[in-house]
């Protein structure tokens, strides 16, 4: 008999398989702007839907002719910049050292955190010379959406330019609101950051793909056929059941296709399955998005671009607005 060769089923790339801690994602790296503005945006999935476009990819078969793209639009309310954060190197890497809050601050965000009730620090008494990066806190106002959430995501952002140039930006945001036009342009790529749909706990063969055994096999068929010898350790490797989804992922180089102003544009007939309408500024981002409806997905500008995607926003013929339903 044949000896059976398989190969791993499963990708290492994304081990281990763990739930991640919050739902939203944290972004670890951002790139470095030359330009003193935020280098990143967040905003809540309201669904999918579908759009014609005029085709403007250089090599594509079907430049110049009309096409259907499916894209996901994510509803984009303003943040509001509530501390800016001063770095200083140390031998772990880069640590808080100073930090700035806004004098006004929503009672919203009380119900995320609390803020410190004597505030010393003042932008007259940091020297830009001692500190390495600067960045801001900043957080979303979901109670300007129909999702039903009054509770604020609240996370980091970097800045772009020199440190004199995000010391003087950060002046003039502080306690104020940034939209997501600040951020990018139509046209430009952009790396989407989120937490994946859960599933809760599922067994191998859904987990990993591994394949069925066959009818005659002892015990068990939805497991792996070969674990090892009787009663020793078991790699980590093997496939077993566990928590499924909710994961944190990142997708490079998404098309960002439009910023729009007019929430009607995208409204579908009777609202997005599980959302509702969109109230805000949004965004049209080329393909899927990895999350769930009313999750927060954050932006951040594309760390390394691909010449295959135009720099150019296309131009939208159509939107679909038909009922999803």
């Amino acid at each position: 008999m044949p000896k059976a060769n398989a190969s791993h089923r499963g990708s290492m790339q994304v081990w281990p398989r763990v739930r991640a801690k919050r739902s939203y994602a944290r972004v670890r790296t951002w790139k470095i702007g030359k330009e003193a503005k935020p280098m990143g945006f967040a905003g809540y999935k309201a669904g999918m839907t579908h759009v014609i476009i005029n085709d403007n990819k250089q090599h594509s078969l079907t430049k110049g002719m009309e096409v259907s793209v499916p894209v996901t639009v994510i509803e984009c309310p303003p943040l509001k910049v509530v501390s800016i954060r001063f770095y200083k190197n140390s031998p772990k890497g880069l640590v808080v050292d100073s930090e700035v809050f806004s004098e006004k601050v929503e009672k919203e965000f009380g119900r995320k955190m609390s803020i410190p009730k004597k505030i010393n620090k003042k932008f007259d008494d940091i020297k830009i010379e001692d500190y390495k990066d600067v960045r801001m806190i900043v957080y979303t106002q979901p109670k300007l959406t129909g999702i039903g959430k009054k509770k604020p995501d609240v996370f980091e952002m970097a800045i772009g330019g020199s440190n004199q140039d995000k010391l003087a930006y950060a002046k003039n945001v502080l306690g104020k609101e940034i939209r997501v036009s600040d951020f990018a342009k139509p046209g430009q790529q952009i790396d989407v950051h989120s937490i994946t749909k859960g599933h809760g706990t599922q067994g191998p063969h859904r987990r990993f793909g591994v394949s069925f055994r066959q009818h005659k096999s002892e015990k068990a068929i939805r497991n792996p056929a070969n674990v090892g010898p009787w009663g020793g350790p078991t790699s980590y490797r093997v496939a077993h059941a566990g928590k499924t989804g909710f994961y944190q992922r990142t997708e490079y180089n998404k098309w960002l296709m439009k910023i729009g102003e007019d929430p009607k544009e995208v409204i579908p007939a009777g609202g997005f399955m599980h959302y509702g309408n969109v109230k805000n500024q949004y965004v049209l981002v080329k393909g899927s998005v990895p999350a769930p409806a009313k999750r927060l997905v954050i932006f951040s500008e594309a760390k390394r671009t691909t010449k295959k995607i135009p720099k150019e926003a296309p131009e939208i013929m159509h939107i679909s607005i038909d009922s999803k339903q």
